[in-house]
């Protein structure tokens, strides 16, 4: 059974004949996105403009279900349709109408067309990418330079993934000119797309945040197994703050010194709640440290 969203991906590549660049297609995919009260996929601003790493990875699923197959070019990479399906009829009304008049407004533009189109319509999705000032003009990308987000305050954050997506939660690192991401598991792996270890550095990486984690810091699972009330979460860290955090001292200095060295820094865990995660103490005793010179704040 096909989740919706992938629906939509074989949908729109159906509606353009059965074949787009991988760049096109993330680029009329945002388009369609657009059009969506509730969008089925979310964006950030990339190497080459809005990118969905969802998208991305439901591409590379469908290659393996042998719906679409993926070949790499000199040109670039295609995505193209293995079997016939009226994948359009799987979805509701508003979205088939929506994917018609993405047919009819954007089906004969190129790819670099359809890339500087969103460039200059949609500025933000720009600020990441390798190759706007190829395709730009200057006064066009003065546009695209006031859509970066420069903070010359030192802060700390801390931000949690439970109910984001790894897009959202990339955009509020780079809204906030994030600039480390600590990683304060025990084990940086994630059921939720995204946030284990590997994906959550490559998509770091890929847009200029630096990505390091410290499993010293985190706290055991076996220990957040029977945690139902505030108290419960309350009493866990007491206990880490008299055991784990009073014999970390090397590893919050590493921290320290990435909040002096680079001025934004995050700590992350999964719980949206900062006072439900031990991040929430790593963040307290971080604020007591000499040479505090750093505001805290909670994404």
């Amino acid at each position: 059974m096909l989740y919706y969203r992938r629906k939509i991906l074989l949908a729109l590549l159906e509606a353009f004949d059965g074949q787009l660049t991988a760049k096109s297609l993330q680029k009329l995919l945002f388009l369609f996105t657009r059009k969506q009260e509730i969008k089925a996929f979310d964006f950030v601003p990339y190497k080459y403009g809005c990118f969905s790493f969802q998208a991305n990875q439901d591409i590379v699923t469908l290659s393996k279900y042998g719906y679409v197959e993926i070949t790499n070019t000199e040109k670039g990479r295609y995505i193209k349709l293995k079997e016939k399906g009226n994948y359009s009829a799987g979805l509701d009304l508003f979205d088939r109408q929506y994917l018609t008049s993405i047919k009819i407004e954007f089906g004969n533009l190129s790819q670099n067309d359809l890339i500087r189109y969103t460039y200059i319509n949609y500025p933000f999705y720009a600020i990441k990418s390798s190759i706007a000032s190829q395709i730009l003009t200057k006064e066009e990308l003065v546009k695209i330079n006031a859509q970066i987000r420069i903070f010359v305050e030192p802060m700390l954050f801390t931000i949690g993934y439970e109910s984001l997506s790894l897009e959202s939660y990339i955009n509020r690192l780079i809204i906030n000119d994030v600039r480390v991401l600590c990683d304060v598991r025990k084990n940086a792996f994630s059921q939720k797309y995204g946030f284990s270890k590997s994906q959550l550095q490559q998509a770091c990486v890929g847009v200029g945040i630096e990505y390091i984690h410290i499993p010293e810091l985190g706290i055991d699972s076996e220990e957040r197994q029977d945690l139902v009330s505030q108290k419960d979460y309350d009493i866990l860290f007491t206990k880490y703050e008299k055991t784990t955090l009073r014999t970390s001292e090397a590893y919050l200095s590493i921290i320290l010194h990435k909040i002096q060295e680079k001025g934004r820094v995050a700590l992350t865990c999964f719980e949206k709640n900062p006072l439900q995660c031990h991040r929430s103490r790593v963040a307290k005793r971080l604020m007591t440290l000499p040479n505090n010179e750093f505001v805290l704040k909670n994404l």
